[in-house]
């Protein structure tokens, strides 16, 4: 018997992974919801022969979408779970929802899995990227998504959380083109909160940054930190921190070009934008937070 979970999942253009996503999940899952933002591939007709409930809506960024997807699609089961369309469920974590799902006591309301990075084929296990801990199930009436512009996590209300033993997988089968243009726009949304950091111009309803608490309390805690080191430096600590300390360089090639380009590459871009933006509001005289919405081509707001 399938226990009371849904599952929620963004779509645009995932004809490449939503058959995959969607499989991986239809043993334990009652429902599942797709929120697209207007595909023009065949990702609407593979969620409907799959049993999957269709709704579209305006991309604005994630947090915003899917949160209309948590408050706009007819969810009638105490859990949901949240799903990317390139990522799958392994067959030992779908048994461990199918058995321990339904005999979690009320006080339980999260559920965190690990997540498996898969890069070019390749299970990235160093530099810090396994095990990855991500609450992904929760009690539907207790958590929302924050609504930040980047590195948005879900946020319980009330209860205390669960740890399951085994992983989910994250696994993108388009090439490296498409990955450093979606990394170039995530570098655009990665300013926003780096410089939020700093200038408070957005209130969020955010996870508590903490040293010491669950993974994304430390994440977000030691993103506090990183925003506060000199620009262009902090992206070198960064790269050698994972590539030797936390020993990415035993991940081989396809780990080099992962470690690289995620952990060095990226963040410098995103050093880079910030930079030009602070130039682009020096020369102009606009304040910066109009730069950065001529950035985004979208209000903050």
């Amino acid at each position: 018997m399938k226990p009371s979970l849904s599952v929620l999942i963004l779509t645009h253009n995932e004809t490449l992974h939503l058959r995959r996503c969607i499989e991986s999940v239809q043993l334990f899952a009652q429902a599942v919801f797709i929120v697209d933002s207007y595909s023009s591939d065949d990702t609407l007709e593979i969620a409907r022969e799959l049993g999957a409930e269709v709704y579209q809506n305006k991309w604005v960024n994630y947090a915003e979408q899917f949160n209309w997807g948590l408050e706009n699609c007819p969810i009638a089961t105490q859990w949901v779970m949240r799903m990317d369309a390139d990522e799958y469920i392994t067959p030992e974590l779908q048994q461990e929802i199918l058995t321990k799902l339904p005999a979690m006591s009320q006080e339980h309301t999260a559920v965190y899995v690990k997540r498996r990075v898969h890069f070019m084929g390749k299970w990235i296990k160093r530099g810090g990227y396994y095990p990855i801990w991500l609450l992904r199930l929760w009690h539907y009436d207790k958590g929302f998504c924050e609504k930040r512009w980047m590195d948005e996590h879900i946020k319980v209300t009330t209860g205390s959380p669960m740890f399951f033993e085994h992983d989910l997988v994250d696994d993108n089968l388009n090439d490296l083109t498409w990955w450093t243009t979606k990394h170039n726009h995530y570098a655009t949304r990665e300013l926003v909160d780096l410089l939020n950091i700093r200038y408070n111009f957005l209130e969020y309803d955010e996870v508590t940054p903490a040293l010491f608490g669950s993974q994304e309390q430390r994440k977000r805690w030691l993103k506090i930190q990183y925003a506060s080191l000199p620009l262009f430096t902090r992206p070198f600590i960064y790269f050698l921190y994972r590539y030797f300390i936390k020993l990415g360089f035993l991940d081989r090639t396809k780990g080099l070009i992962w470690h690289f380009l995620q952990g060095f590459w990226y963040r410098f871009l995103v050093d880079a934008k910030v930079y030009d933006i602070k130039r682009r509001a020096k020369f102009s005289g606009k304040p910066l937070i109009e730069e950065i919405e001529n950035y985004l081509g979208k209000p903050l707001r």
